[in-house]
């Protein structure tokens, strides 16, 4: 349920009114590894943000074109095949009146333009960095700079156990950058860690600051990074370009030889970002 503006009549220009609406989608049948994978779902965020951004564009007239464009905006996720949409005013007499519609994906009447993807800044901190008491004043620097901020990290200090064995070395590795995330959140209650495309999407979108956990996102890629976890400025370089970022601060660790994305190096000591 949301207040806006909407409606034909003068007497309902310059108020609002509370509208709930009500979205089934219809979607393709889920694989059989779905492995309870959140990634590979339609997500319930894609159906709250087609409603937001139709609320957002224009002011309307009538629900049946607002229930039309929300229809259009759900039916661009690849996974769904037929949408209903129900939309009813509940300030218009008694009960609650509306509209409700069914459209599948051979009816979309026109093209309905996707939204750019975020561009976040991205800033590497080493355990340096971490230690270094400063985290919260460059947090507030890269905050005010009205992108999405995604925190990357190395390895935690402490020894990490060494197996002998490739495969699982990496995933071990990946868990100490875990664990150093987690580490670093603990800093600064602004701080979440994510370990997911969904999660991420809408922390990005909802401007929540990420600290990225690296397990699920390595390991589900399919042109995935040649670096090693070791190498966590130029893993976090690799994720980095994932998102077309135009720049990467490295605060307190040298910057690798063939980054991905262009690098900016920062001392330790150097409060002013």
């Amino acid at each position: 349920m949301v207040e806006v503006e909407i409606g034909a009549f003068q007497a309902e220009r310059g108020t609002t009114q509370r509208i709930c609406f009500n979205v089934v989608v219809e979607i393709t049948p889920l694989p059989k590894d779905l492995d309870d994978d959140v990634d590979r779902i339609l997500s319930y965020d894609r159906v709250s943000e087609a409603i937001a951004h139709e609320l957002a564009a224009e002011r309307l007239n009538l629900l049946e074109t607002l229930a039309e464009r929300v229809a259009e905006r759900i039916l661009l996720e690849p996974q769904a095949v037929r949408v209903f949409v129900r939309i009813e005013k509940l300030d218009r007499g008694p009960g609650a009146l509306g509209v409700e519609i069914v459209r599948s994906q051979d009816q979309v009447s026109h093209t309905v333009a996707e939204d750019e993807p975020p561009h976040p800044r991205l800033m590497y901190l080493s355990n340096a960095a971490i230690d270094s008491g400063n985290v919260s004043a460059w947090i507030d620097q890269m905050e005010c700079r009205q992108r999405p901020l995604i925190l990357c990290v190395g390895a935690h200090p402490l020894e990490t156990p060494k197996t002998g064995h490739k495969w699982t070395q990496r995933r071990i590795d990946l868990l100490s950058i875990e664990q150093n995330a987690w580490r670093l959140a603990a800093k600064d209650d602004r701080c979440v860690v994510v370990a997911t495309r969904t999660e991420l999407d809408w922390a990005m979108k909802n401007g929540q600051i990420c600290v990225w956990a690296p397990s699920k996102i390595v390991l589900d890629a399919v042109d995935g990074p040649s670096e090693a976890p070791t190498e966590s400025v130029a893993l976090a370089s690799w994720f980095a370009a994932t998102f077309e970022a135009g720049e990467m601060i490295v605060i307190g660790a040298e910057l690798p030889a063939s980054p991905q994305v262009p690098l900016r190096a920062v001392d330790v000591e150097q409060t002013q970002l």
